[in-house]
């Protein structure tokens, strides 16, 4: 859904897509044009998965390790949400009511040739590893919270699992399009990739090496 057709966000100061036109052109040959964004995409994140697996270490009180890994999910969330998800990649994912109260979900992507040439690919795969990993991780807390019985650490990663899973499954929607059921997405990104592979591996000039030559054959005088 384009931007247009929508309500502009009341922080919306830069225009969505603009916001490398504001970036000074002297870094734009750096490998990390946005270093601290990148950085902050992971810290909160990892920070919240740290502290929950050595908590025990520090303190004994459950109160305690669930406040810090609520506060740094929170953070984590609201920053993938409206910051590193619109620098990195240029994807972004939001809701506003209508005048009928019915509440709209928006997915906007940047998919022009000059927005995308400005993307650093270095910063788009972190997004994404981090923005996948992350999630994999707390799923795989869940199960050994729920197979040990914790069941007081397991609303902890509930909270956890439902944050993750909003921003990736908001940015899965912004990347493949709004209008796509996901089940199709995945399928039509397997069918690029495969043709993708079968493309390099027929236009891929071989590198076996060119037959001998002015090679005198063996009992010939």
């Amino acid at each position: 859904m384009a931007s247009a057709t929508v309500p502009l966000l009341d922080d919306d100061t830069i225009p969505f897509g603009e916001e490398d036109e504001m970036r000074d052109p002297s870094i734009a040959a750096q490998k990390y044009t946005h270093p601290y964004v990148t950085f902050f995409h992971l810290f909160f994140r990892g920070a919240a998965i740290v502290i929950y697996v050595f908590c025990g270490w520090f303190s004994d009180s459950f109160i305690t390790s669930f406040v810090f890994v609520v506060l740094f999910l929170s953070a984590d969330f609201w920053t993938v949400k409206n910051i590193s998800g619109r620098l990195l990649v240029g994807l972004r994912w939001w809701n506003y009511v209508d005048d009928d109260g019915k509440s709209h979900w928006v997915f906007e992507s940047k998919n022009s040739q000059t927005f995308q040439s400005r993307i650093n690919k270095h910063e788009q795969r972190i997004f994404w590893l981090g923005l996948i990993l992350c999630p994999l991780f707390w799923g795989l807390f869940f199960l050994v919270a729920l197979f040990g019985l914790k069941f007081k650490w397991l609303l902890l990663v509930m909270i956890a699992i439902a944050l993750n899973a909003a921003n990736l499954y908001g940015y899965i929607k912004c990347n493949f399009g709004a209008n796509k059921d996901l089940n199709s997405a995945a399928t039509d990104f397997m069918k690029t990739q495969l043709f993708k592979n079968a493309v390099d591996m027929m236009t891929k000039p071989s590198t076996a090496p060119p037959p001998p030559t002015n090679v005198r054959p063996t009992g010939v005088v």
